[in-house]
């Protein structure tokens, strides 16, 4: 059973989170019970305050424990001092009126950290992705959700470049998860491309999500949010799988924008929340759509320094190039995590590579403080960020130029 509401023109109040999360909650039987939260970290928007406040209400008192979880995939740990950012509490607050609730960062690189809980056979991988991959993936996850009596994920549904729509049991496969199943899941969406899967809701690699789910021993429950600006639009709670679903059919309506034609340029600015390329990479996914061909996008983001944190090494070692790059050199670089080149492949977008010669469909510029000599040699555009001036953007799309001031979270697609 979903609890839910949801609108395309309102807002949901704090009464009326608090009085679907304390139906939901009902039905996990909580007196005396360990309880572990997944939430997501600061790359996404949500109001998790609100949520954190609402379930710490409602579950403190009655639990026996009650431990929160940062869904980081592959992104660096949050410090203590972001992790109450993010739940929106002070360092006292956390002391003084939180006590019961502990935090911990998840690490996709710690074995100590993982267990094995299944694996995906060839003939799995194959049959998912219609032939695309036929491997066989452990399927590992943090051993902390095996360790409570139920997983409860807390986070938002947006259009996503790798499985269609986020939230639901992303947030474990591969928010909480080990390295193999990272890889072969960035590597399958890479393969089918992000210009076709992004926004839909049934996708093989949903498919792989779900799958890999069910060799918990405990299935999981949601509260799956829509977010609308800095409101709540829609909140889901119950089966984690059904509560997304429902999640994702109105994300699907306040989370794509429609253009009646193509831009030749489009400046996509990033926000702070991204803080290095990996993330703020966003802002070409998104907008990929609606790109002409041979059009350029800008990713306008000053504040950031630094391809990826994580994967910055393996990044500058093989660029950022199309799909089929990869594929005709495959002995080359099938040592590559399939979730670097999935993200190289993304970021370039769509195009060939034929006779050695590579034509991606559109050019990809970064406007930050990334050193053109990196730009370069990662094979992307360069501009000097200080020579744009965003207001000189503005209400140009009648000229073929788009300005979107806030990237990352809304799809642009050109209506058919």
């Amino acid at each position: 059973m979903v609890f839910g509401k949801g609108s395309t023109d309102g807002f949901l109040s704090e009464t009326e989170i608090r009085r679907l999360c304390a139906d939901a909650l009902e039905t996990l039987n909580p007196d005396g019970k360990k309880i572990l939260c997944i939430i997501p970290d600061h790359t996404r928007s949500a109001p998790i305050d609100v949520l954190f406040r609402t379930v710490y209400g409602l579950l403190a008192d009655r639990v026996q424990r009650l431990d929160f979880l940062v869904a980081l995939g592959t992104h660096p740990p949050m410090t203590d001092a972001m992790i109450d950012a993010r739940v929106g509490i002070t360092s006292e607050e956390r002391r003084s009126r939180y006590p019961r609730a502990r935090f911990f960062n998840h690490r996709w690189d710690d074995p100590d950290q993982l267990a094995h809980i299944g694996t995906l056979s060839e003939d799995d991988t194959a049959g998912i992705s219609g032939g695309l991959l036929r491997e066989s993936v452990r399927i590992t996850v943090n051993k902390m959700v095996l360790g409570y009596d139920r997983v409860l994920i807390i986070g938002p549904v947006f259009p996503h470049e790798v499985v269609g729509f986020s939230g639901g049991n992303k947030y474990l496969f591969p928010g909480v998860a080990g390295a193999e199943i990272i890889d072969m899941f960035h590597w399958l969406g890479a393969l089918i491309t992000s210009y076709a899967i992004i926004g839909r809701a049934d996708t093989p690699v949903r498919e792989v999500v779900e799958r890999a789910a069910r060799f918990l021993p405990v299935e999981p429950d949601c509260l799956a949010l829509v977010v609308k600006g800095t409101g709540l639009a829609g909140l889901y709670a119950g089966n984690s799988r059904e509560a997304w679903k429902s999640a994702a059919a109105l994300s699907g309506k306040l989370h794509i924008v429609y253009k009646d034609k193509p831009f030749h340029r489009v400046l996509s600015c990033a926000p702070e929340m991204y803080d290095d390329l990996w993330t703020g990479a966003k802002c070409m996914y998104k907008l990929e759509p609606v790109v002409a061909d041979g059009g350029e996008l800008i990713i306008y983001a000053p504040h950031i320094s630094e391809v990826s944190v994580t994967h910055g090494e393996k990044i500058r070692k093989i660029g950022y190039h199309v799909r089929d790059f990869f594929l005709k050199q495959w002995d080359k670089y099938r040592e590559i995590p399939g979730g670097v080149r999935a993200h190289s492949t993304h970021v370039k977008g769509l195009g060939t590579y034929e006779n050695g010669i590579e034509n991606p469909r559109i050019r990809v510029t970064l406007a930050t403080s990334i050193p053109r000599s990196v730009c370069e040699a990662i094979n992307l555009g360069y501009c000097d960020p200080a020579s744009i001036h965003p207001g000189e953007w503005m209400d140009r799309e009648g000229e073929g130029i788009l300005y979107v001031p806030k990237a990352g979270e809304m799809l642009y697609r050109i209506q058919k």
